[in-house]
């Protein structure tokens, strides 16, 4: 018989589709597989609908098998079968898709899964086979016809040899290149592996023979073997079942085996969603951060599946960055199997599935801050700075979703409180939230800058990541409170009567400042002030930029540094004022000395370096031997 051409410019056609549609040769077992549920499926809807047809659904199976030796792999079903006319329809033509013509055509009231939706994803399998072979046998007839083609070629349809209603498909694997082994597709270990990560919740047994190897009995060093038929697949995924009826060791078990990590998720997720958009879902929330989390290696994604097909390992479409730490599986039936990456991200069903996973996320960790407060406190410690940077991120678009899962440690306890819980505790006289930023609570703690604050009996929210004050800058205020740091120049905590007084007394000392400015010329201004307790100065800063931003900002690999407008502030009811004055009026080089160590001393407060380390001990073991 001679060969027939493929129609629809098949040429070009399958080139396109191998190499765009494409992008893993692996795909090409899933494809298939689907293929044959796709025939069980519409030959089991026939026996719910005609009598005739007398088929158990406990009988249907998809079987495996390969010869080495002829190189072939074969993928046997006891579906539907195809008569010559549909081999001839569904397969001389690409893009022609049966199981698509089948769902338009069945009831829409019956609920029956069709994976396959454009009939691409069968000549998927030209990327590993020299030749394929198809062989099938439609139910209720007593004729079988073979497909056979080499690719672009063409194809022929012949009579052929079968026994049994169903289609066999055997492929001829390509001999190994330098790029590729295609050995791997004759491995039972390797099919069995991409059974297991593609397909393995079809619905339907697929089956394997599969070898065995064990100790000889009485013997120390020979092996015997022997072969058993065995089912690959799960069939049923976690996600599908009722989650009533799943236990937690049930979950933790899913999580550890799917996502490799051997401790408890913090929280599960399980969402069955039905509507315009339906999808199952089984989300988990880490225990902790994933070794390379924080990483530009990272690639953030849920796997997505079509019916329990796996169309995509890790789809970043359907989790926002600042949820990237979740983990899971969507399974949607409104999904085509056969799609790109591209292409899926224009779905607008697939906006919709993660518009909705977005909004469980937020729901179960707000639900956790309230209810789980020690769980919360785990999550934020590994997971905190990526809401944080959430909040900061794309100019501040997602502040108002994200900024009542903040959390801080205060000045009180250094236990975490919401920004609700602030505001709701704050003194009936204190009108702005106070932050102060450091390395570690502790360092915090000694900061000269909370004195005072702690002093008026109001909270200070401890931010010890770079990225704290940058979310705080752009949220600007919560709840009509703005947010102050405690470093800014102007607290506003004095009364009027202290406001005039240290007002006067700085302007009595404006040239004993002046002096002192033009010795530390990176300075802003230097004046005396109320804000300290105890500590005899400290620096303050104007403008937008903090010391912690500067740190921030300058560790970057910039060119370009940026630097605080700072200002030197001293205590005006400390020894060391008056000390000062004194200087002024009678030893103005003593008075640069003093200028130095006390702004030495201020830097080192904020952590900041000191450009001549060797001229200030020489200045300090100077000023100890007077």
């Amino acid at each position: 018989m001679a060969k027939k051409e493929f129609k629809a410019e098949s040429k070009k056609l399958m080139d396109l589709m191998i190499n765009s549609i494409y992008t893993n040769k692996d795909i090409f077992l899933r494809e298939l597989i689907s293929n044959a549920s796709d025939a069980i499926d519409k030959l089991h809807y026939r026996s719910l609908t005609d009598k005739s047809v007398k088929v158990k659904k406990q009988d249907f199976e998809i079987f495996i098998s390969i010869d080495k030796e002829a190189r072939t792999l074969t993928i046997r079903d006891n579906g539907c079968g195809m008569t010559k006319d549909e081999l001839e329809k569904n397969l001389g033509t690409i893009a022609k898709s049966g199981s698509l013509s089948f769902k338009e055509e069945m009831d829409p009231k019956k609920n029956v899964d069709i994976i396959g939706q454009f009939g691409v994803g069968f000549y998927s399998a030209f990327m590993v086979s020299d030749k394929i072979e198809v062989k099938s046998k439609a139910y209720g007839s007593d004729e079988a016809y073979s497909w056979i083609s080499s690719g672009v070629d063409g194809y022929e349809i012949k009579p052929c040899e079968k026994d049994g209603y169903g289609t066999e498909i055997i492929l001829t694997i390509k001999e190994n290149t330098e790029d590729v082994s295609f050995d791997d597709y004759l491995s039972d270990y390797d099919i069995q592996s991409l059974i297991k990560k593609y397909s393995n919740y079809i619905t339907y047994p697929i089956k394997m023979e599969v070898e065995h190897r064990h100790l000889k009995e009485g013997t120390e060093n020979e092996y015997e073997t022997h072969k058993e038929i065995e089912v690959i697949n799960d069939m049923i995924p976690l996600w599908k079942r009722d989650k009533n009826k799943i236990t937690e060791e049930e979950y933790n078990t899913f999580y550890s085996d799917k996502f490799f990590d051997y401790e408890k998720p913090l929280k599960v997720i399980h969402t069955n969603a039905e509507g315009v958009v339906s999808f199952n879902s089984l989300l988990y929330i880490p225990s902790h951060a994933s070794y390379d989390y924080y990483t530009k290696q990272f690639e953030k994604g849920l796997q997505l599946y079509s019916n329990g097909v796996l169309i995509m390992e890790k789809c970043g479409d359907l989790l926002p960055d600042y949820f990237s730490f979740v983990k899971g599986v969507v399974d949607s039936p409104d999904l085509s199997l056969n799609i790109s990456r591209e292409i899926l991200q224009q779905d607008k069903n697939l906006k919709v599935i993660a518009k909705n996973i977005e909004t469980k996320i937020k729901k179960e960790l707000t639900t956790m801050m309230t209810e789980e407060k020690e769980n919360y406190a785990k999550f934020w410690e590994s997971f905190g700075m990526q809401i944080k940077f959430g909040i900061y991120d794309s100019y501040g678009m997602n502040k108002d979703k994200l900024v009542d899962l903040l959390i801080f440690p205060t000045s009180k306890d250094k236990d975490y409180i919401s920004l609700e819980e602030y505001v709701n505790q704050m003194p009936e006289d204190q009108t702005s939230i106070y932050y102060a930023c450091g390395e570690t609570l502790d360092k915090i703690d000694l900061l000269p800058q909370v004195e005072r604050v702690k002093e008026k009996g109001y909270k200070i929210l401890y931010c010890t990541e770079y990225v704290d004050e940058f979310a705080l800058k752009t949220l600007d205020s919560y709840q009509d409170k703005k947010f102050v740091n405690v470093s800014k120049e102007d607290l506003n905590l004095d009364t009027e009567e202290e406001k005039k007084a240290l007002e006067k007394m700085n302007e009595e000392n404006k040239d004993l400042f002046t002096l002192m400015k033009e010795e530390i010329k990176d300075i802003n201004e230097v004046r005396f002030t109320n804000r300290l307790k105890t500590h005899p100065v400290c620096l303050a800063t104007v403008g937008d930029i903090s010391i912690e931003m500067e740190k921030a900002l300058n560790a970057m690999p910039v060119d370009q540094k940026v630097s605080a407008q700072k200002v030197l502030e001293i205590n005006s009811n400390h020894k060391i004022a008056k000390k000062l004055q004194e200087l002024y009026k009678k030893d103005k080089e003593a008075l640069k000395d003093y200028t130095k160590i006390l702004y030495a001393e201020a830097r080192m407060i904020e952590g900041l370096p000191i450009e001549n380390p060797t001229e200030l001990a020489s200045l300090i073991c100077e000023k100890l031997s007077e």
